[in-house]
């Protein structure tokens, strides 16, 4: 209401439909979706809306936690509520460059890529620090947690083949 930016949000989003075990995709087009948001103390809207009200993806961000509220799109409908889905602290964003996927019915996922939002402070317009999803993290870890038992495997190979060569069987010679 008072022109500043409360919330912003850098995201693809792709509806994934599933029905008799074939799947369709359908991506928000940027230049053709209709975006609306607003603002209040507890609580900031963002809506994206296809031409023709067709689809709507409707976000509720809470003061501290972040929640997804509905989507509908043709005859397939379904939401999240009361769910934590972006969660992070006041000042600072929630980014995932990994396919964030929101199973919103049994017919009905959305995908997300990649994702980065934030809401209520936004100090310049600007993301604060970036809180990671867990699946970048693993990304992250797991190279870094299986290299390091490979090095310890090969360490421990190296310290027995040192011990058996150091050992001598029988008497030595004078």
């Amino acid at each position: 209401s008072d022109g500043r930016t409360c919330i912003r949000a850098t995201m693809g989003a792709e509806y994934i439909i599933t029905e008799k075990k074939t799947s369709w995709y359908f991506n928000l087009e940027p230049s053709v979706v209709r975006i609306v948001g607003s603002c209040g103390k507890e609580e900031a809207r963002l809506s994206l809306t296809l031409p023709d009200s067709s689809a709507s993806l409707q976000f509720t961000f809470r003061t501290f936690l972040s929640y997804f509220f509905s989507l509908t799109e043709r005859n397939y409908s379904g939401s999240m509520t009361h769910k934590e889905l972006f969660k992070t602290a006041n000042n600072q964003s929630f980014r995932c460059q990994s396919d964030y996927l929101l199973m919103v019915s049994s017919e009905l996922r959305i995908k997300l890529v990649p994702l980065q939002m934030q809401a209520f402070s936004i100090p310049s317009g600007q993301y604060g620090k970036e809180n990671e999803c867990w699946a970048d993290f693993n990304k992250r870890s797991i190279p870094i947690i299986a290299g390091s038992v490979v090095v310890g495997i090969i360490l421990c190979i190296v310290l027995i083949f040192l011990f058996i060569r150091d050992q001598h069987s029988g008497y030595e010679r004078l």
